[in-house]
């Protein structure tokens, strides 16, 4: 009997491991956004495997959701505006924050916020801004304060704006005195309008690794993400952040789950995972985005700690915008956007 009950016990245990074993999570995130070090750190204590891709810009993540009617992934990392949308259309699974441990050491000024009252739908990973990045070598940035200098006409085809609509019309609507986050047709127009001096700026649209043009040379001046400009002074000190005088456009990227999701549970897993402190913080020192684990601020580097490209001022941050959902405005922003990028 003993013998029995063994093997018996054994059997149970192998399946146990095995279905351990299979556990897995699909995580659909932007490029270079988690250090692979913490995904395998995340596979190596709970047993999970991370089905890993990424994307270049909200937009495609969403059009892809819809293609796949939001199934196909377990966790994506959509920005503030774009939780709003998929919430509103109902492309989001509800959190269960009964499973995630450390949404309380989340930085109170970054929840309960417009576009997730409650955050009934989203966790708050990263945060930063998009300013402009110089090359000190080749401009000198005492020259450079203002979105206004990047149409000067000595930059034809030298620029690098990032590939994303609301940023790029951003800067127009703001220089025009309008709300970053507007709806009005005849405002969106007008700032359509005058992204069409940029154009002869531009030259290239980069959302996948902006601060490699910099790198290679190629530009000296341009649209950047923070993270993206601290990673690109790790090789070349040279290159420089500035926060623009009319305000830096800011924006958070927050955890979610599609809902069509198979593998709930291990979304959650994951999720709680990210948000604790010491992974939190090592993100933060290899990405180079501020995290909305406050408890992490402890764990970190007093370089990045006081570093103002990653964490800025509060005098900065209320000189900013934070993007908002704009709803069905959307299109007439695509509409102009497409013109915009084709020429016309």
């Amino acid at each position: 009997m003993k013998h029995i009950k063994f093997i018996a016990l054994s059997l149970a245990t192998l399946i146990a491991t095995q279905a351990f074993a299979a556990k897995q999570v699909v995580v659909y995130n932007w490029s270079e956004y988690i250090p692979e070090a913490v995904v395998e750190k995340f596979t190596e204590e709970t047993g999970i495997k991370v089905i890993y891709s990424t994307y270049e810009s909200n937009e495609v993540m969403y059009s892809k959701l819809q293609l796949q009617k939001n199934s196909g992934y377990d966790v994506i990392v959509p920005s503030a505006y774009y939780v709003s949308k998929m919430a509103k259309e109902k492309m989001l699974l509800p959190l269960d924050k009964s499973k995630i441990s450390h949404f309380k050491q989340l930085n109170p000024t970054l929840l309960n916020k417009e576009f997730d009252p409650d955050n009934q739908y989203s966790a708050p990973y990263l945060w930063g801004s998009t300013g402009i990045g110089v090359n000190s070598s080749e401009i000198d940035p005492a020259t450079i304060t203002s979105w206004k200098q990047l149409f000067d006409k000595k930059y034809a085809k030298q620029l690098l704006v990032t590939d994303d609509l609301r940023e790029v019309f951003h800067i127009a609507l703001v220089l025009n005195g309008h709300s970053p986050n507007t709806t009005k047709p005849e405002e969106i127009k007008q700032a359509y309008e005058l992204l069409k001096t940029l154009m002869p700026n531009v030259l290239t649209f980069n959302s996948d690794a902006p601060r490699e043009p910099f790198l290679a040379g190629d530009v000296s001046l341009g649209m950047i993400w923070s993270g993206e400009a601290v990673m690109a002074q790790e090789e070349e000190p040279a290159i420089q952040y500035i926060y623009p005088s009319e305000g830096a456009i800011f924006w958070v990227d927050s955890f979610a789950i599609p809902a069509g999701a198979k593998n709930v549970d291990e979304a959650h897993a994951f999720i709680d995972f990210m948000l604790r402190a010491d992974n939190a913080a090592a993100c933060v020192e290899e990405i180079g985005y501020a995290t909305a684990n406050k408890d992490a601020l402890e764990l970190v580097e007093e370089d990045t700690r006081n570093n103002p490209a990653i964490f800025p001022s509060e005098e900065i941050i209320k000189a900013g915008y934070f993007q908002n959902d704009v709803g069905d405005a959307v299109s007439i922003y695509n509409q102009y956007w497409e013109l915009l990028k084709v020429g016309n």
